[in-house]
C-alpha cells in the first residue's frame, strides 16, 4: 500500500510541473482472490507432461520401468479429480504409449487402470469457450479410449466400459480452484460425435471367450443406443444388428447376454434406420438365433420378464418378415413353428413343443396371441409360406372367433374385453388370408359362418361392445366394430372373382340378405352417417356388384328391392362428397352396382328406368367431380342397350335447361383442354394431320413397341373418355339433336368422324414404327397406307372447312344480329325525337299566335289538297266541316279539353285578344296567369 501511495505523489508531483499533459494514474500491482485466500477447492499444480513422454521415449530412459511407474502413478494422483481439456493429446499420446508395451511388460497395466479411472470424471475447463475450442480434441480422445480395446486385458477392457459408463451418466463434485468439469450433455454430445459406438460393436469379435468383457461392452452399448439415433446409425454402419443377433444364444450363465442383445435391437429398431436393420437381420444366422431364442423363452420362460422378451424377440422377428419378404423363416422351419404356436389352442396338435405348453389370460401371453397372427400374415406375402399355413389349419383356428359373443364366460378363459379384441383382429387377418387360402375357406364353411355372424350384427340381440383395441375403432357399445369386419372379410372373398364362392354365397341367400341390411339397418339419411357407417354402406354394395356382375339369374334375384334401393343411394346429396367421411366412395360404389347388378336384365332395366334413374345418373354426370364421369358414362353406355333408354337421355334436362347432347359436347370439350389437343377458339381442328393428338403422346413420339404391347394410339381409347362420348352419340344420332349451340356443332362434327381420325391415327403410327425400325413396306402396301393417309387427311380438312363455314355463318348471324339491334335502338331513338319535336311544335302553337295561324294554314292546306276537286268549296252544296273561329290545328268536335300548364304567363296582347274574340261560355275557367284547364266552344 505505501508502494501505491509513493507512486501516487510522484504522479501529483510531475502533474504539477507538466499541466499540459494530465497523465492517468496506473495500478501495476493486482491482488487476486488466491492472494486473499478466498477460492474453494483444492488446487491443480501443473504437471509438465512433455518430460514425462521424453521420460517413457528417451533412448537413454526407456528401459527404466520403475521410474516410469512412478511418474504415472504420480501423474495419476495428480489429475485424481479429471484432466484439463488442454493436456488431453499429451495424456492419450501417454496412454497409446503404455498400451503398446503391456504386452511385453506387464508393469504398464496399473498405470492405464488408474488413468482410465480418472477418465471417467468430466474433462476440465478453465474458460466457458474451452467447451468449443477443444471439442475436436475431446472427440478424438474418446475415439482412442476405444482403440484401447485392442489392449489383451481383462482388467483394461472392463475398466475402459465403466469409464464409460460413468461418463456418460455420472456428475460427481470436482471441487478444484479456477477450474471448472464439463457437463453430461456435452460428454454425451462428445460420444455420439465420436466413432466410439462403431469401435465396441466392432471389439465383439474379440471378446468371444471373455464373457464378462462382452457383457459389459453390451451393457454400454444398450445405453448408447437406447436415446441415441447417432450412435444406433453408427452400430448399424458396421452391422452391429447381425454381430450381436448371430450370438444371441451363446452360453451365458446369468442370462443377461440375450436380455441386452435384445434390448440394443429393439433400441435399433426405435431409433435406427428399420430396413437397414432388417436387412442386416436377413440370413440364415440371424434367423435361426431368434428362432431358438423365441422357443426357448416361450417353452422355458416362466416370469414375468420372459414374457417380455419372448414377446420383443416376436416384434423383431416381425420387423425382419415386414420389410425382407424373401427372409429365411421357411428355410429356417421359423414359420411352421410359428405356426404352430398360434394354432395348438384352438386345433389340437401332438407336437412335443406344445404339450405341455398353456397360455393363460394374463396381459403379455394374450399380447403373444396377436403377435403369432400378426407375423403369420406379414409372412403370407411369401407364397411359399401359404402351404405351411394351409397345413397348419390357421384359417379354422382364426374362424374359431367369427362368431356371435356370448355373454358368459367361464373362468380360466379370455374376458368379453380380450375375446372381442383378438376376434376383431382375427377378422382382419382373415381377410389377407381368405383370398391365398380359398380351398380351407370352403372347408371351414366360412360364407356360412359370415353370413351368420351378419345375422347376429343386425339382429335384436343385445350386446355391450368394449370398442377398446384398434380394430375396435367407431364401434364401443354396439355391434358395429363385429359388423365392418365381416362385411371387410366379405368382401375380400368376394373381390377374388372365384365362380364357386359367389355360387355358394349366393345359394345361400347372400342377396337378399345385404339388401335386406342396406334396407334396414340403414334407413336414416346417408348425412347423419358417420365414416364406419358409410363405410359399410360402400363394402355392401361392392358385394352386391361382385355377386351379380355377368350372372342375369342373379341380377333378376337383386330385383325389385334392388333397385329401390340403388335409386335411394343415387339420391345423396353432391354436397356431401366433400365431407371427408368417405360419402365419394359410396356413390362411386352405388353407380358401380348400378352398372352390375342392373344394367344387362331387361327387368331391372325397365324398372329403373321407370323410377328415372337414367335422368338421376345425367344429373350426377352434370354436376359429379371429374373423377366420376368415366364410371357414369360407362353404365350409361351399356344402358343405352336398352331401347327404351335413348328417350330417356334425350328428354333429359339439366339444372339450366342443357340437354345431354350438349353436356356430351362439353365433356368432350373439356377432355381434350385436359390433354392439350391443338384446338382454336371456337374448338376447331388446328392440325389436320393430328386431329385427336394430345399433347403428351405427341411428346412420347413414335416408340417401337413389340406385337404384344399396345400403342399409344390404341392406348389413347382407354385412357380418356371420348370413345365413350362418341359411342353415346351413336346411340342417339348425330343430327337433330336439341339444345346444341354452335360450338357444340362444331365439337360434334368432330366426334362425328372420331373412329376415322382414330384410324388415321393408327396408320400413323404404323408408318411412323416402320421409319424407325427402316423397314419398308412393298409397293402395294406402300401404296395402300399412303392412300388410307390420303383419305383420313383429307377427311380431316373436309371436317375442317365444314367447321369454319358453321363458324363464318354463326360471325354472319351475329352481324345481322347486332345490325337488327343496332336498328332497333334506332327507331327508339326515332320515337323519342318525334315525340320531342310534337311537344315543342305543341309548345309553339299554345304560346304564338302567328305559329298556331301559320299551323292552321298549312292544316288547312293539306286539307285542300287531299280532295278529289279542286273548288269543292265553290259548289252549291258545300258544308263546312269545321266550327268557325276555331283556332286549333286539331280535329275535335264541339268540347275540347284542354290539360296543359306549359305556359306560366301569357304577356302577348295578340293572343289574349284573339282569346277575347271567341265565344267562350260562361262556364269556362282561366287563371290569372292565362292557363286553361277546360274550355268548352
Amino acid at each position: 500500500m505505501a508502494l501505491v501511495q509513493t507512486h501516487h505523489q510522484s504522479q501529483k508531483l510531475k502533474s504539477g510541473l507538466q499541466h499540459e499533459r494530465p497523465c492517468i494514474p496506473l495500478v501495476t500491482h493486482i491482488i487476486t482472490d488466491d492472494d486473499l485466500g478466498v477460492l474453494e477447492g483444492s488446487k491443480l499444480q501443473p504437471i509438465n507432461l512433455k518430460r514425462v513422454i521424453k521420460l517413457l521415449t528417451d533412448l537413454h530412459s526407456e528401459k527404466l520401468y520403475e521410474r516410469h511407474v512412478h511418474a504415472l502413478a504420480k501423474m495419476a494422483r495428480h489429475y485424481a479429480k479429471g484432466f484439463p481439456m488442454k493436456d488431453l493429446v499429451l495424456l492419450f499420446k501417454i496412454l497409446n504409449i503404455c498400451a503398446e508395451r503391456v504386452d511385453t511388460n506387464p508393469v504398464y497395466e496399473q498405470p492405464i487402470l488408474d488413468i482410465l479411472k480418472t477418465c471417467s470424471l468430466p474433462f476440465l475447463m478453465e474458460k466457458s469457450s474451452d467447451e468449443i475450442v477443444y471439442e475436436q480434441i475431446v472427440v478424438e480422445s474418446i475415439s482412442q479410449l476405444g482403440y484401447l480395446m485392442r489392449i489383451p486385458s481383462s482388467n483394461v477392457r472392463n475398466q475402459i466400459c465403466s469409464t464409460l459408463l460413468s461418463f456418460t451418466t455420472v456428475k460427481p463434485v470436482q471441487d478444484l480452484q479456477n477450474l471448472k468439469p464439463a457437463s453430461l450433455k456435452f460428454n454425451n454430445r462428445m460420444v455420439e460425435i465420436s466413432d466410439i459406438s462403431e469401435t465396441l460393436v466392432k471389439s465383439l469379435s474379440l471378446l468371444e471367450n471373455d464373457l464378462s468383457v462382452k457383457l459389459k461392452v453390451l451393457e454400454i452399448l444398450q445405453h448408447f443406443s437406447k436415446n441415441s439415433a447417432k450412435n444406433c446409425d453408427q452400430m448399424l454402419h458396421v452391422e452391429g444388428a447381425r454381430r450381436i443377433c448371430s450370438r444371441l444364444m451363446d452360453t451365458d450363465p446369468s442370462g443377461q447376454l440375450l436380455f441386452r442383445s435384445v434390448d440394443i435391437l429393439w433400441n435399433l429398431m426405435e431409433n435406427g434406420d428399420k430396413a437397414v436393420l432388417a436387412n442386416q437381420l436377413n440370413n440364415l444366422a440371424c434367423i435361426s438365433q431368434l428362432r431358438d431364442a423365441f422357443v426357448y423363452q416361450l417353452t422355458q420362460g416362466y416370469s414375468h420378464f420372459d414374457r417380455q422378451l419372448r414377446n420383443d424377440l416376436l416384434v423383431i422377428s416381425t420387423l425382419v418378415a415386414y420389410q425382407c419378404p424373401k427372409a429365411p423363416f421357411v428355410e429356417t422351419g421359423y414359420a411352421k413353428e410359428l405356426t404352430l404356436f398360434a394354432t395348438f389352442q384352438e386345433v389340437k396338435s401332438h407336437n412335443a413343443l406344445v404339450k405341455h405348453l398353456k397360455l393363460t389370460t394374463n396381459h403379455e401371453d394374450f399380447e403373444l396371441r396377436k403377435l403369432l397372427i400378426n407375423i403369420l400374415v406379414v409372412l403370407s406375402n411369401d407364397r411359399t409360406v401359404t402351404t405351411i399355413l394351409s397345413e397348419g389349419h390357421l384359417l379354422l383356428a382364426l374362424f374359431s372367433y367369427v362368431r356371435a359373443n356370448e355373454r358368459k364366460i367361464s373362468p380360466g378363459e379370455l374376458s368379453l374385453a380380450q375375446f372381442e379384441e383378438l376376434q376383431l383382429h382375427a377378422m382382419a387377418s382373415l381377410s389377407t388370408l381368405c383370398p391365398l387360402l380359398l380351398e380351407d375357406y370352403m372347408t371351414c364353411q366360412g360364407s356360412t359362418r359370415l353370413l351368420l355372424l351378419l345375422e347376429w350384427c343386425v339382429g335384436p340381440d343385445e350386446f355391450g361392445g368394449q370398442g377398446n383395441s384398434f380394430h375396435g375403432t367407431g364401434g364401443r357399445g354396439t355391434k358395429k366394430a363385429q359388423m365392418r369386419h365381416c362385411l371387410r372379410l366379405l368382401r375380400s372373398v368376394v373381390s377374388t372373382d372365384d365362380e364357386v364362392i359367389l355360387q355358394d354365397l349366393t345359394d345361400q341367400g347372400a342377396i337378399n340378405q345385404l339388401i335386406g341390411v342396406l334396407n334396414t339397418a340403414f334407413t336414416q339419411r346417408t348425412e347423419e352417417y358417420d365414416a364406419v357407417d358409410i363405410e359399410m354402406q360402400s363394402d355392401i354394395l361392392f358385394i352386391l356388384s361382385c355377386l351379380c356382375e355377368n350372372d342375369m339369374h342373379r341380377k333378376e334375384l337383386f330385383g325389385v328391392p334392388g333397385v329401390d334401393m340403388v335409386i335411394r343411394y343415387l339420391h345423396t346429396d353432391i354436397k356431401l362428397l366433400n365431407s371427408g367421411l368417405g360419402h365419394h366412395k359410396l356413390l362411386l360404389t352405388s353407380i358401380d352396382c348400378t352398372w352390375c347388378s342392373i344394367v344387362g336384365c331387361y327387368i331391372t332395366e325397365d324398372y329403373f328406368l321407370e323410377k328415372e334413374g337414367v335422368f338421376l345418373l345425367l344429373d350426377l354426370l352434370e354436376i359429379c367431380p371429374k373423377n366420376m364421369h368415366n364410371v357414369i358414362l360407362g353404365c350409361l353406355l351399356d344402358l343405352c342397350e336398352n331401347p327404351k333408354t335413348i328417350n330417356h337421355v334425350l328428354a333429359w334436362r339439366g339444372k339450366t335447361g342443357s340437354t345431354a347432347s350438349h353436356l356430351l359436347c362439353q365433356i368432350w370439350c373439356q377432355e381434350e383442354a385436359a390433354m392439350g389437343v391443338k384446338r382454336d377458339n371456337q374448338g376447331a381442328i388446328m392440325d389436320v394431320c393430328q386431329p385427336l393428338m394430345g399433347s403428351i403422346q405427341a411428346d412420347l413420339g413414335i416408340i417401337p413397341l413389340p406385337a404384344t404391347c399396345v400403342s399409344q394410339a390404341i392406348a389413347d381409347v382407354g385412357e380418356n373418355m371420348r370413345a365413350k362420348v362418341y359411342s353415346l352419340f351413336c346411340k342417339m344420332g348425330f343430327s337433330d339433336l336439341p339444345g346444341l349451340t354452335v360450338d357444340d356443332h362444331v365439337t360434334l362434327t368432330i366426334i362425328e368422324k372420331y373412329l376415322d381420325f382414330k384410324m388415321g391415327e393408327v396408320w400413323s403410327e404404323i408408318i411412323g414404327e416402320l421409319q424407325t425400325e427402316n423397314v419398308r413396306p412393298v409397293t402395294p402396301d406402300r401404296e395402300a397406307i399412303e392412300a388410307i393417309s390420303r383419305a383420313i387427311e383429307e377427311r380431316a380438312v373436309i371436317v375442317a372447312s365444314t367447321q369454319q363455314e358453321l363458324i363464318e355463318a354463326q360471325k354472319n348471324q351475329d352481324v345481322l344480329d347486332e345490325q337488327e339491334f343496332y336498328a332497333e335502338m334506332r327507331e327508339n331513338h326515332r320515337q323519342k325525337e318525334k315525340a320531342i319535336a310534337d311537344f315543342t311544335d305543341f309548345v309553339a302553337r299554345t304560346s304564338n299566335f302567328k305559329h298556331l295561324k301559320s299551323a292552321k294554314e298549312k292544316q288547312e292546306i293539306s286539307i285542300d289538297a287531299s280532295r278529289l276537286q279542286p273548288r269543292f268549296k265553290s259548289k252549291e252544296h258545300f258544308h263546312e266541316t269545321g266550327l268557325p273561329n276555331l283556332m286549333i290545328t286539331a280535329y275535335s268536335g264541339k268540347h275540347v279539353t284542354i290539360m296543359e300548364n306549359a305556359v306560366p304567363e301569357i304577356k302577348n296582347d295578340l293572343c289574349l285578344d284573339a282569346l277575347r274574340l271567341a265565344p267562350v261560355k260562361p262556364n269556362s275557367m282561366m287563371t290569372s296567369q292565362g292557363i286553361f284547364k277546360h274550355l268548352t266552344i
